[in-house]
């Protein structure tokens, strides 16, 4: 009998939700609480996140330059069981310094997470639909809502220091639905192959590329930051962690939808209309407030953040440019260590001016997307695959499983 791959789908669902949506981003929405009840100041707060994002830069490095890690199941429980403790210690200090190693050490781990569920997704579901693969991604967005529920119903009455400890026993709890989870198998011994193909050249499609998703790691990681902070300036108390809430849940089905709307479309065109709704969400609580602005902000935001990554990943690998990925997830991670920085000079009269220069940067990276579309190879993939079908003889369709987020 087939073995189903729900089973697959649901366990690196769980590592996603406890790797990304818990460990890296339930310092959104506790963000507020540690400004009115800890005393962090706006630019210390951008401290502690520009301090995640160098780790996970860090981490997901260290997949690239060792791919034997990606395959360690024993490196990923590890990777779990570190973001739940850094998550536990985060109320016992009121050191700032030891928060951003802190948060550091978390991205590293959330990163090297993400590597190896995400290896593990594009090597056992290979010859699944895509959407499968979406679905598991969509557990970021799980985690994001389950840690921001979290958060909306401790913030009231029992504070910052409860909000980080009730995250880290769900960091825990996922953990272990995920703790057996199969890891991509090593890769077989290289046999007798015909000769690939010639490349095309794809070199001016891979810049813009590049220059498109590097500025939307910049944009979309003030919004995935401070958007909580910021709607509760103009807001009721709980409008931003229910605003975050609204965010995971529209993120869960995104990776999904836009990989089931990639087989239709243009995945160029898909890219530019994905980053426009995003910058729209993005700006819209600074240019309206009120709690119908925060919800449609949040919906927006949630269907396209991992949307992006998604589409973004997949063009790259159509474009079959040398070690497209490892050179995508660079830049978009070098991206979101500027982002707060780029920032932080603004936060001293809140947080509006920073998301209408994020949404600003987030319509660059659309017209850089505007550039990819001019004259795109769409042939490129299906050509080569033809080819090597010829060449090989018969073999099960390939599925293009590439997309996978790298949020």
């Amino acid at each position: 009998m087939t073995r189903s791959p729900w089973g697959h789908v649901a366990q690196a669902a769980a590592a996603l939700a406890a790797g990304m949506g818990v460990g890296r981003f339930v310092y959104t929405p506790i963000l507020p609480l540690m400004h009115a009840q800890a005393g962090l100041s706006a630019g210390a707060g951008a401290n502690l996140a520009t301090g995640n994002y160098a780790g996970y830069l860090a981490g997901a490095l260290a997949g690239i330059l060792a791919p034997s890690l990606v395959r360690s199941r024993a490196l990923l429980r590890g990777c779990l069981v570190v973001l739940t403790a850094s998550l536990a210690a985060m109320p016992a200090t009121h050191s700032t310094t030891v928060w951003v190693a802190l948060r550091l050490l978390a991205g590293v781990a959330s990163a090297l997470v993400f590597v190896i569920v995400a290896s593990s997704l594009l090597s056992r579901l290979r010859e699944h639909p895509a959407h499968l693969s979406g679905w598991a991604f969509g557990g970021v967005g799980g985690g994001i809502a389950l840690s921001g529920l979290l958060v909306l119903v401790l913030r009231s009455n029992a504070g910052w220091r409860a909000a980080w400890w009730a995250s880290a026993a769900l960091c825990a709890l996922l953990a272990a639905v995920s703790w057996n989870l199969r890891t991509e198998d090593a890769p077989a011994p290289a046999g007798a192959a015909p000769a690939p193909p010639p490349r095309p050249r794809t070199h001016r499609w891979f810049g813009a590329l590049f220059a498109s998703y590097t500025l939307e790691g910049i944009g979309y990681i003030v919004a995935g930051t401070f958007l909580v902070a910021a709607i509760g300036q103009g807001s009721p108390g709980w409008a931003g962690s229910g605003a975050w809430v609204v965010v995971g849940l529209a993120a869960v089905p995104s990776a999904a939808l836009w990989a089931r709307l990639g087989r239709r479309w243009s995945r160029p065109g898909l890219l530019l209309t994905a980053l426009v709704v995003q910058a729209v969400g993005i700006a819209l609580p600074a240019l309206a407030g009120g709690i119908g602005a925060a919800l449609v902000s949040a919906v927006l935001f949630g269907a396209t953040f991992i949307g992006v990554s998604t589409l973004a990943l997949a063009t790259g690998a159509h474009l079959r440019f040398p070690r497209s990925v490892a050179l995508l997830t660079a830049g978009y991670s070098v991206g979101q260590i500027l982002g707060p920085l780029a920032v932080t000079p603004l936060l001293h009269h809140g947080y509006h001016q920073a998301l209408l220069l994020a949404a600003a940067v987030v319509l660059a990276a659309a017209a850089a997307a505007a550039l990819l579309r001019v004259g795109f190879p769409h042939a490129t993939v299906v050509v080569h695959r033809a080819a090597a079908r010829t060449a090989q003889g018969p073999r099960p369709a390939p599925v293009d499983t590439a997309a996978g987020s790298q949020s």
